[in-house]
């Protein structure tokens, strides 16, 4: 329960992403800096955390073990996740980000036999390739159908051209995340902690981000002072609360890939939190009945994702004790 619990909390503070994310594209802000602004401003609350936690030590140990590995997986974690969904907030509001976002679910179900999990046997714990869990996949397809309806009436006001734009950024984003961050939970071993964790990938990536950085100087100018204000919001909130409690849930079940899957589904919820988050902050209009329908389905899929994932895993548990 308690990484369900965290996994909830961590929903309610990435849902600032895509409100503020909406509200600095609404004032005219780019999404280069948008993406590039977050990390940059998340190192040194991370810094201070850690170092009060005396881990600075142990985690550049690791990072110099397989400095590549860091470089690489931060670089699908956080580079290919961020800066794609920055990318799509111009073609939509928080909430229809939010929603489609959800598909996460469904890729990071289709990972699973990328990875290896721990089970207990009559001989001791063995680890094993994953399986695609398939009774969780089909629960999963109600939130596809809630985000479907979403996109559908959204894409009736859009080009073609314009709704892809907001779906494939959306699509890329959605696979990188749970591969990069577990990939990143199998480079540690359990040596490093959660603030370890985000501290030492968001380091890795700057190399990324200062590159972005110098793009954005050279074809759109500098940030306004409200865009780098509002990064500093969403690098707090989003990029050291949200990342840190989703990164400790996810390490509560590491090894379990139907358990982290349930974890994972805790996020459909970013999508209430981001509707009512655009309707307070932004004076937004509610979503369409359409709309509300379509996140109706992703919040009832999520619910259901998450029983399956349990009942599967207490039957598995059951077996393995027989």
């Amino acid at each position: 329960m308690r990484p369900i619990l965290l996994g909830i909390c961590a929903a309610f503070f990435f849902a600032f992403t895509f409100v503020l994310n909406r509200a600095m594209e609404l004032s005219g802000g780019s999404w280069i800096w948008s993406a590039s602004l977050r990390y940059i401003f998340m190192v040194p609350p991370l810094l201070l955390i850690v170092a009060w936690r005396k881990g600075l030590l142990s985690l550049f140990r690791e990072m110099k073990k397989e400095l590549h590995n860091w470089l690489l997986w931060s670089f699908i974690g956080f580079v290919l996740f961020y800066a794609p969904l920055c990318f799509a907030s111009a073609y939509g509001p928080g909430w229809l980000i939010a929603g489609t976002w959800q598909i996460t679910i469904i890729s990071g179900s289709l990972l699973v036999p990328l990875f290896y999990e721990t089970i207990q046997t009559e001989h001791g714990l063995i680890r094993v390739r994953g399986q695609i869990p398939y009774k969780g996949l089909a629960m999963s397809f109600i939130i596809l159908i809630g985000i479907a309806i979403m996109q559908l009436e959204h894409a009736t006001k859009l080009s073609v051209k314009d709704a892809m734009l907001c779906v494939i950024p959306i699509l890329i984003a959605s696979f990188a995340y749970p591969l990069g961050n577990r990939k990143m939970m199998e480079v540690c071993n359990g040596q490093l902690d959660a603030y370890q964790r985000v501290l030492g990938m968001t380091i890795a990536s700057l190399p990324f981000w200062f590159l972005l950085s110098l793009f954005g100087l050279f074809t759109v100018g500098l940030p306004s002072k409200g865009q780098v204000v509002q990064s500093g919001l969403v690098a707090i909130f989003s990029g050291v609360f949200a990342t840190v409690l989703f990164f400790a849930a996810t390490d509560l079940v590491k090894g379990n890939m139907k358990k982290l899957g349930a974890v994972e589904a805790t996020q459909s919820l970013e999508v209430l939190f981001s509707a009512a988050g655009e309707v307070i902050v932004l004076s937004a209009p509610l979503p369409s009945a359409a709309s509300l329908t379509g996140m109706l389905l992703v919040i009832i899929g999520m619910v259901l994702h998450s029983r399956i994932s349990v009942k599967t895993e207490n039957m598995k548990s059951e077996t393995a004790s027989a």
